[in-house]
C-alpha cells in the first residue's frame, strides 16, 4: 500500500488539507482574487507561471507545515514543477511534512438528472503512473450534485467509485468528491441520498481499498458520522463550497471528526502585492483558523 507514514498522517494527523488545485477553468478567478488581472498575462503559460508562483509562496510560508496542514492537493502542472529547486511533491513531504495529492479529473460533463458527472479522463493510467513516480500519495476528483435526484446521485457516486478503483489499483488513495451545491433548496434531501449511495459503495470495497471522502458541509450537523467511522474511510474532509472562511470554519467546527479541505477559503484575502511579512502573517492566520475548526 502507500507510504505508511503518510497513511498514518492522513488517518490521525491533526490539521487540514490545503486545496491548491485550481485548474484551467478556475485559475483566472483565483488569480483575480490574488490581485492579478487577466490583462497581466498574455498566454496560458504565463497564467500558469503566475498561479504556480502563488502556490509556491503559500507552500513556503513558515506556517505551511505538517503541524497544521496534513496534506495538499496539487494541480498536474504543479506536480510537474519545482518549489525551491525540488519537485513540488517531494518538497511538500520532505521539507514541510505535508502529504501530496493530485487532482486528476478533467472537469464536469453537462448536467443530467440535476447532477454533473466527471468528463472522461483520457490517459488516466499514464497520469497515475507519473504521480506514483513523483511521490504523490493520493488523488482527488470532483463531481457536482445540484438536485436531490436519486438517479443522478447514484450515477455520480457509481462513477466516482469506479474511477476510484482504477486509482487504488495503482497504490494511490483516492479522494472521492461528490460536491453538493450549497445553495440548492433540497440540499438536505440530496445529502440523505448521497449518504446511502456512498455507504453502499464503501461496503463493496475490498479489504485493501481505503478511500477518502470530500463532501460539502452538511445541512444537518454530524450527518456523515457513519462515514467518518467506516472502516474503509481514511478521512472525511469538507469543502468550503463558496462559504466565506469564517462561516465555513464555524460550520466545520460543529461536525465532529470532519477536517477541512479548503481552496478559496484558504487563500481569501491574500494578494500578490503583499510584502512577504504581510503575506506570511495573513496565510498564518488563515491556517490557524482552519486548523482550529478542523480539530474542534
Amino acid at each position: 500500500m502507500s507510504n505508511q507514514d503518510q497513511l498514518a498522517q492522513m488517518k490521525t494527523g491533526k490539521g487540514f488539507i490545503a486545496a491548491l488545485d485550481q485548474s484551467g477553468g478556475s485559475t483566472p478567478k483565483a488569480l483575480k482574487l490574488y490581485g492579478v488581472a487577466e490583462d497581466a498575462y498574455s498566454s496560458e503559460e504565463e497564467m500558469y507561471d503566475m498561479i504556480h508562483e502563488m502556490r509556491a509562496r503559500i507552500a513556503t510560508a513558515p506556517a505551511f507545515t505538517g503541524e497544521k496542514v496534513v496534506g495538499a492537493i496539487l494541480f498536474e502542472m504543479t506536480m510537474d514543477r519545482e518549489i525551491q529547486g525540488q519537485p513540488a511533491a517531494s518538497f511538500l513531504w520532505n521539507e514541510r511534512g505535508v502529504v501530496p495529492f493530485l487532482k486528476v479529473d478533467k472537469g464536469l460533463a453537462d448536467e443530467e438528472n440535476g447532477c454533473q458527472l466527471m468528463k472522461p479522463i483520457p490517459g488516466l493510467d499514464v497520469l497515475l503512473d507519473r504521480a506514483v513516480a513523483a511521490g504523490i500519495f493520493g488523488t482527488k476528483m470532483r463531481s457536482v450534485i445540484s438536485a436531490a435526484n436519486t438517479d443522478g446521485i447514484k450515477a455520480v457516486v457509481a462513477q466516482q467509485f469506479e474511477v476510484g478503483k482504477q486509482i487504488l489499483a495503482k497504490g494511490l488513495v483516492p479522494i472521492i468528491e461528490p460536491e453538493v451545491t450549497i445553495s440548492i433548496s433540497d440540499k438536505a434531501d440530496a445529502e440523505d441520498i448521497l449518504l446511502e449511495e456512498i455507504t453502499k459503495n464503501l461496503d463493496s470495497l475490498g479489504p485493501d481499498e481505503p478511500v477518502m471522502l470530500k463532501l460539502s458541509l452538511p445541512t444537518v450537523t454530524n450527518h456523515y458520522g457513519t462515514l467518518i467511522r467506516h472502516p474503509k474511510v481514511v478521512r472525511v474532509v469538507a469543502l468550503s463550497g463558496g462559504h466565506p472562511r469564517d462561516e465555513a470554519n464555524a460550520k466545520l467546527a460543529e461536525n465532529e471528526g470532519m477536517i477541512a479541505s479548503f481552496s478559496r477559503a484558504l487563500t481569501e484575502g491574500l494578494t500578490r502585492d503583499m510584502s512577504d511579512d504581510e503575506f506570511n502573517a495573513a496565510i498564518g492566520a488563515a491556517i490557524d483558523g482552519i486548523y482550529k475548526a478542523s480539530i474542534t
